[in-house]
């Protein structure tokens, strides 16, 4: 009768160590991704390199909540985090000696004639145009011309664009 107690206690511990052994080293069904970019976004971010300066880096799929910050006391602020946090913006052109994000640039497909995705694009330009960050919106096409992307990126830089003020270091440091 011992030996069969004991048998049961060391089958009820041996059940109860593979279950939680299993739930913890259970695989996690995540997989890795076969692209980061779209055939349309790889081909033109392609032109997009050949079109930038040296002092320029490209990044792609950037999150918005990364390029925007909000002041403390900003009223409501956690429904303005809420409204960026899962956005991102196709490419970002960062300055290569401090990153700072100097342009934003999206590229428009047929997805953005729907009304939801227009009424995304008009925030996100009014919320790059409030934080003084520039947008260029380039439609997809088969082909980019260097050119022509690299004089119009140098426009919007030069700041020959409407773009708001950015708020600078002091003001973001004074929250």
């Amino acid at each position: 009768m011992v030996v069969v107690l004991a048998l049961a206690i060391i089958v009820l511990i041996a059940a109860l160590l593979y279950a939680v052994l299993s739930k913890r080293f259970a695989r996690l069904p995540y997989r890795k991704s076969d692209h980061l970019l779209t055939p349309a976004e790889r081909s033109f971010f392609g032109v997009l390199r050949q079109a930038i300066d040296n002092d320029l880096y490209v990044f792609a799929k950037v999150r918005l909540s990364d390029l925007l910050w909000l002041p403390q006391s900003t009223r409501n602020r956690q429904s303005h985090m809420n409204r960026i946090q899962s956005k991102h913006v196709d490419f970002v052109l960062c300055d290569r000696a401090t990153t700072e994000p100097r342009l934003l640039i999206e590229l428009d497909d047929s997805s953005h004639r729907r009304a939801a995705r227009q009424s995304r694009d008009a925030f996100l330009d009014q919320a790059a145009n409030q934080a003084g960050l520039p947008i260029l919106r380039a439609p997809v096409k088969h082909s980019y011309s260097v050119a022509e992307l690299r004089q119009v990126i140098s426009s919007l830089l030069k700041g020959e664009v409407n773009v708001a003020e950015p708020v600078t270091a002091e003001e973001k440091n004074k929250d």
